[in-house]
């Protein structure tokens, strides 16, 4: 089903912007590249105008040659590459501020996402009243991954749902679908990618969660320990919730604003 006509976000680049981003934040994997590439064009040719959005968090093997080589035969493909790497949250945030369509689907750049999964997902973002206040999130039912990965996901998540209260039973799913101005409404900072389910919670919005396939590693191997995953995540946890407490900025709509009122003045 093609997706219905949407209205575009100010900063479009004009009338041909496509209307989904497919951002995808890598970091040494070339062999996964051109395979994933081939998935998202078979998932969303001829369903919704799209753009794929690659951004190379200072790969150290063959990932740009590979980029560029793709992208000459794959107009919808754009890349872009950090000189420095900087994470997955960077990588994240530069796609999505580089993208030009107004809603964003991620995709983790191992191939362990199945692109045939994100137009179900858009389809609910599309059915919300207010998009700019969800987002799908989807969850692995059945990880393909080592024991002590999918151990180290259950006690992390466990807490964080605990701590948190965001609703979210498995956040660390790289395949999520939301809208570019509720991205940019965020509080950047380094490893938030695995809080966003969180953070769109604390601006006033809600997730849902959808189970999704997920597949083992094709090629290459993973970028992230799992124990940096695990003592990496209490810190970032601790400040997430101080970000719970202080709350966040309401989302004023054009009916509930009125000219001429004292407007909002902060907490």
């Amino acid at each position: 089903m093609t997706a219905p006509h949407r209205k575009r976000p100010a900063d479009a680049d004009g009338p041909g912007s496509p209307e989904l981003a497919v951002v995808v934040p890598l970091h040494d994997e070339a062999e996964n590249i051109g395979p994933l590439v081939d998935e998202i064009a078979a998932a969303l040719d001829g369903r919704v105008d799209y753009e794929i959005v690659y951004v190379d968090d200072g790969s150290d093997d063959d990932t740009p040659r590979r980029l560029r080589d793709i992208a000459a035969r794959v107009p919808r493909l754009r890349h872009v590459r950090h000189r420095r790497r900087a994470g997955q949250s960077a990588a994240i945030a530069t796609g999505v501020r580089r993208a030009r369509a107004p809603v964003i689907a991620t995709l983790d750049g191992d191939g362990q996402n199945d692109p045939g999964d994100i137009v179900r997902l858009l389809s609910i973002l599309e059915e919300a009243g207010e998009r700019d206040r969800l987002m799908v999130v989807g969850l692995r039912a059945k990880r393909r991954d080592t024991w002590l990965k999918r151990a180290a996901s259950r006690v992390a998540n466990a807490v964080r749902a605990r701590l948190l209260e965001d609703g979210t039973p498995d956040t660390g799913c790289g395949l999520k679908v939301f809208t570019r101005a509720a991205f940019l409404e965020m509080p950047a900072f380094d490893h938030m990618h695995r809080f966003l389910p969180a953070l769109m919670v604390r601006r006033g919005g809600r997730v849902v969660s959808v189970p999704v396939n997920h597949r083992a590693r094709a090629h290459g191997v993973s970028s992230y320990g799992v124990w940096d995953r695990l003592w990496v995540g209490i810190v970032d946890l601790l400040g997430v919730m101080w970000l719970q407490r202080r709350g966040g900025v309401p989302i004023i709509t054009d009916d509930e604003a009125e000219d001429g009122g004292e407007g909002y003045q902060g907490r």
